[in-house]
């Protein structure tokens, strides 16, 4: 059954009645007060240009159980919930939300005593959002994480509770405007569920800020956060993902992602904003175009837990001081660079799990604990910075290594390769360039290959310990 609804008195009356309805709104209605959709009852406007509900005090639709709500524009102030659950019961059965163009946080966050949860949501625009005032945030790796402008939270901590989520052409913010806090936040109680299971999610431009302050070690944010609890089948960016916060990395999980795809560029300008950081287990990641990063300590990519089975990248780029352009501490399969590393910074602060550390803008960094089936990189390895390594193996291992262009270090006492502290990696072909500082540094450091090596790469100092 479908109701026109031309006022808020037919509105308020029509979610009285006891049958499920259609509510259709004619015109724009301002409601003083939030407003809940009984089970079964959806709210939809006859044009979504022309038919704006807002809500001047306070949160906005709250969702039951089977519910829709299309082709609106929902208008809250932006640190309020425009669309939230507010159902304990056990099988909320299928929530839709299409085609809403939306001020305030979209929060589909379930609780103890809900154990099922499907949600589709389509064509969604978050115009505006300031998502930090909620204190469900997970933790680990010694930090909480904001929610998001859109955020999808299975917070019961039964392990059989379980979202499954579509979620299709999410945008969040915009260029010079990001959404506050995260942007799309997807998570589940912890490691061992509950769980948000998404089959697909796909986004087109999503801009956030999440207004840390410099020097804060233990919370971050992220343009997009998959965090743990999650397993999903694939991802893809349609528009560019930019942040602009402290510790504000652009794409991070804790979760599990069998494919995920960048189309257009992954921008950060905050410290300690990584473009791609992984603590999960990622089957499949694709950057198609750059990730490029302004700030200080921002580093292209980062795995530091879990693992990533194949990533290609179209090309890596940091600008600040201690931006590290690919760090790995954890064993991967294969990593592809298309179109060159290139570094700017020196030393300087960047977070590490938690804890503010200096490390030098290095250009590839292998660390203790991490391994490389196989490393290939085209347009080579540039660091600018004085003091830094455009390839460093320390401790760590690559077991394959195919770098095509020059390995060049153009700062004060800069080397171009190191391998030290018993790391392990071939050096076949490798034109090493250093123009104030060492080619090749080789300290307790074990060079499986280095055929070429001598001949080629040697523009610059060797040095064997």
């Amino acid at each position: 059954m479908k109701t026109q609804i031309n006022s808020l008195i037919e509105l308020m009356a029509a979610l009285t009645n006891a049958k499920p309805a259609t509510l259709e709104l004619q015109t724009s209605v301002l409601c003083p007060y939030a407003i809940t959709l009984p089970p079964g009852f959806s709210i939809t406007g006859a044009d979504k240009d022309t038919c704006i509900l807002s809500f001047s005090n306070g949160d906005g639709i709250g969702l039951t159980a089977d519910n829709e709500v299309a082709d609106l524009t929902i208008q809250t102030n932006p640190n309020n919930r425009a669309i939230w659950l507010l159902s304990s019961q056990a099988d909320l059965g299928t929530l839709t939300l299409k085609n809403l163009t939306i001020t305030g946080q979209v929060q589909i966050l379930t609780r103890a005593g809900t154990d099922k949860t499907n949600l589709i949501a389509d064509n969604i625009d978050v115009v505006a959002c300031d998502a930090r005032r909620y204190s469900e945030q997970p933790q680990k790796y010694g930090v909480n994480v904001y929610q998001g402008a859109f955020t999808v939270y299975n917070f019961n901590s039964n392990t059989e509770s379980v979202i499954n989520a579509t979620l299709t052409n999410i945008r969040l913010g915009r260029k010079g405007g990001g959404v506050i806090g995260s942007g799309l936040f997807v998570c589940g109680f912890g490691d061992k569920g509950g769980w948000v299971v998404a089959d697909t999610i796909t986004t087109g431009d999503i801009y956030s800020n999440g207004m840390l302050p410099y020097g804060q070690p233990d919370m971050i944010t992220a343009g997009v956060f998959i965090v743990n609890g999650t397993r999903v089948k694939n991802i893809t960016h349609m528009g560019t993902v930019t942040t602009y916060g402290v510790n504000d990395m652009v794409l991070d999980t804790w979760g599990e992602v069998k494919k995920w795809t960048a189309e257009k560029p992954i921008t950060s300008y905050g410290p300690s904003g990584i473009g791609f950081v992984n603590f999960g287990t990622v089957n499949e990641f694709e950057a198609k175009d750059k990730i490029e990063t302004f700030g200080l300590g921002a580093r292209g990519f980062n795995q530091y837990d879990g693992t990533v089975n194949k990533a290609t990248f179209h090309s890596l780029v940091t600008h600040g001081n201690g931006s590290i352009g690919m760090q790995v501490s954890k064993p991967v399969g294969s990593i592809t660079v298309k179109n060159g590393i290139v570094t700017s910074g020196s030393k300087g602060q960047t977070l590490v799990k938690g804890v503010i550390m200096e490390l030098p803008a290095d250009g590839v960094s292998v660390k203790p604990g991490g391994e490389i089936k196989q490393l290939t990189i085209a347009g080579g390895i540039k660091t600018h910075g004085d003091g830094v390594h455009s390839f460093s193996v320390e401790g760590g291992i690559v077991h394959q290594l195919d770098i095509k262009g020059a390995v060049e270090a153009n700062g004060k006492n800069s080397v171009a390769v190191a391998v030290t502290a018993d790391g392990q990696t071939p050096l076949t072909n490798i034109a090493a360039v250093s123009k104030q500082g060492i080619a090749v540094q080789i300290d307790q450091g074990n060079i499986t290959d280095r055929s070429g090596l001598d001949a080629k790469g040697a523009k610059g100092n060797i040095e064997e310990k």
